[in-house]
């Protein structure tokens, strides 16, 4: 029951009150302990909090992402209802309670910098949080508090009462939420984030990590996922996966995320970190490192990173996380927009830390790229990296690796690290993060994405996993086509073709390599393979031709003269003949129409892509007469193109290596 319940108006904010004033309170409230039956309730519910402590008891709610005073009350226990206004915004709530008449002086705690920081969450204080009645009413942005991982490093080191340490023998494998304490941990590794989402302009909702499902997911745009969220289970997970395959984005400005499955069995979490004594039945639920054995499904399919690769300084060496900073490695992708760096350059001193994640990389011809052998997915772009394999000396030492992929509709940023929202003071930082957040909280449109570095490209195709180009001085160059910003390999002579495409299949004896023309009029090909080959003769194209493309088995060529012409491969086949004196005779080519204003063509997946000298892609069925061309948008002035595998490729003019995705 309540007793003297005084609401206070949710702008206000609470005067500050000296340090040591605070710290004397805290030592005066060690005899009130208290908990919360629920780690989140909505706007308008009641929430019910249990208490010790004799006698009338002080309870101050505060915002703990901004200060306001939300709420001042006298009480007693065992129990007290909060019956939660409908106004109140949805965030995360700190309740404070002492012996005697509520103290709303003493504000939230706040990251201080101290590494290691010092002091557990008091008994006294439960943190909550009220979700928006209706998701998504506000904002496309949630933003998940971490209570699982608060409440696994809640009473670390005492027998029988926290899942810590890891491999102390009389450590807790079953703990419950209905307890006291399990609030932030000493360092405030969400603090930074939070408190800076309102005054950057943001307006988000909150929730608990345990509320994560697909129909809470399904409201927003944006999961932001903050500072140090260690514990998941099957449920969370699989629900952020969906979300992400569906359209959704996940924004991890967060590190150590997901290493450890947890079972959540009505209000006690369940760890045993040991496969032997865990007694459930279904392997896949098993509560060990989400990488290991029976569970074998590493948290690099929702992160892209894990922390195997990744690195940890623990207790008295953790002031190294001051040392360190990250190394931009792909400063021309959209993440790094507006923060002026280029490839080499340091940026986020201290932003890594006190654990960070990676993902397995190589470097080809000085660029990172990512095995995948860790479960990464292909798609991963790494944009910085930080070798921190010096770290093994007081804790982990391993790497970290900032990126960004996409999965299904979906794209996920990773900052891998845990104390990236404790920096955002560093003006990079918060460009990166502001870059993040607008790009993934609006509504997804095809937009064209910097995958390569500007480079002198006369023609342009896809075959398999590689990208071929013509370069200056007739060089045949190939590359992964993928979004990391790889170099350009030389493999020998572009034959003298000034257009390039690729088939997607053999037919009538012409094989899946590149088909080029040459200026005056020669049709050649070679194999499509990363070395050296030699080119073949293998027609003629009609005079004038400017553009060659290659769809359903039949080539396309549009001419100087804005005539599209088409001859099928059984046509080419039967038709070049090589006589005595090495002439050849032109395949029967015939005008099927318009050519788009075509300055180059590329065949893909049952359709005709052109580039026009107006800079704009269009598109038509590679039907052997007239069709329509359809429109698909800018391609602001690239000089050549490649479809491929349901993405635009494009270069030239100046501009550097970009694609996007033909439908968004």
């Amino acid at each position: 029951m309540s007793l003297d319940m005084s609401p206070a108006m949710p702008a206000e904010v609470a005067p500050e009150v000296a340090p040591e004033v605070a710290r004397e309170m805290t030592r005066e409230m060690t005899e009130v302990r208290a908990y919360a039956t629920a780690t989140s309730c909505a706007q308008g519910e009641a929430l019910e909090f249990r208490l010790e402590g004799d006698g009338s008891l002080g309870v101050v709610v505060h915002d703990a992402t901004n200060d306001a005073l939300m709420l001042t009350a006298s009480v007693r226990g065992p129990s007290w209802v909060l019956d939660v206004p409908p106004d109140w915004p949805s965030s995360l709530y700190r309740a404070r309670f002492v012996s005697g008449p509520p103290e709303p002086g003493v504000l939230v705690s706040r990251a201080s910098g101290d590494l290691p920081g010092s002091g557990a969450s008091p008994d006294n204080e439960v943190y909550f949080v009220v979700r928006q009645a209706t998701p998504g009413a506000t904002s496309p942005i949630l933003v998940s508090i971490p209570f699982a991982t608060w409440q696994a490093y809640n009473r670390a080191g005492i027998p029988g009462e926290s899942v810590y340490w890891n491999e102390q023998p009389d450590r807790a494998a079953r703990v419950t939420f209905d307890r006291p304490g399990g609030g932030p941990p000493p360092e405030r590794w969400e603090d930074g984030m939070l408190r800076w989402l309102g005054p950057a302009g943001y307006v988000a909702e909150y929730c608990s990590g345990l509320d994560l499902d697909l129909g809470l997911l399904s409201a927003y745009r944006l999961l932001i996922v903050n500072g140090h969220d260690e514990y998941w289970s099957a449920e969370m997970r699989d629900a952020c996966e969906e979300f992400v395959r569906r359209g959704g984005n996940i924004a991890f400005f967060a590190g150590n995320t997901c290493w450890w499955q947890i079972r959540i069995e009505g209000r006690t979490m369940v760890c045993h970190r040991d496969p032997v004594t865990d007694p459930v039945e279904d392997p896949s639920l098993t509560t060990v490192e989400w990488s290991s054995a029976p569970v074998s499904r590493p948290e690099n399919s929702l992160t892209g990173v894990s922390f195997r690769n990744g690195a940890g300084t623990w207790g008295p060496d953790m002031a190294l996380m001051r040392e360190e900073a990250y190394t931009a490695r792909f400063a021309g992708h959209w993440v790094f927009e507006g923060t002026g760096l280029t490839d080499g350059d340091k940026f986020g001193q201290g932003a890594l830390g006190y654990e960070t994640d990676a993902a397995e990389f190589t470097e080809v011809l000085g660029v990172p790229r990512v095995t995948c052998r860790d479960g990464t997915p292909p798609s991963f772009v790494v944009l910085a990296t930080a070798d921190l394999r010096h770290w093994s000396s007081g804790g982990q030492g391993g790497w970290a690796t900032m990126g960004v992929f996409s999965s299904g509709r979906g794209t996920v940023f990773n900052a891998a690290t845990i104390n990236w929202g404790n920096t955002l003071h560093d003006p990079v930082v918060e460009r990166i993060t502001r870059n993040v957040v607008d790009r993934l909280s609006r509504p997804a449109v095809p937009a064209w994405e910097v995958i390569g570095p500007v480079t002198d490209i006369r023609a342009l195709a896809a075959s398999g996993s590689a990208l071929y180009a013509v370069g200056a001085g007739d060089t045949l160059l190939t590359r992964e086509l993928c979004g990391q910003n790889l170099r350009w390999l030389p493999i020998g002579s572009a034959g003298g073709v000034h257009c390039l495409d690729a088939p997607r299949e053999a037919a009538a004896g012409l094989g899946t390599g590149l088909y080029g023309v040459t200026t005056d009029g020669v049709l050649r090909y070679r194999e499509a393979r990363p070395e050296p080959a030699d080119w073949i003769d293998v027609g003629r194209v009609p005079p004038g031709t400017t553009a060659l493309g290659v769809s359903d088995s039949t080539f396309f060529a549009a001419t100087s003269t804005g005539r599209l012409w088409a001859a099928t491969f059984t046509e080419t086949a039967a038709s070049t003949t090589v006589a005595a004196e090495t002439t050849m005779t032109p395949p029967p080519w015939r005008d099927i129409g318009d050519a788009g204003g075509a300055i180059c063509l590329s065949g893909s997946n049952g359709r005709l892509y052109a580039l026009g000298d107006d800079h704009r892609v269009r598109t038509r069925l590679p039907v052997n007469g007239p069709a329509e061309w359809s429109d698909l948008g800018e391609a602001p002035d690239a000089a050549v193109l490649a479809a491929h595998a349901g993405r635009l490729v494009t270069a030239g003019g100046g501009q550097p290596l970009r694609w996007r995705t033909v439908k968004g």
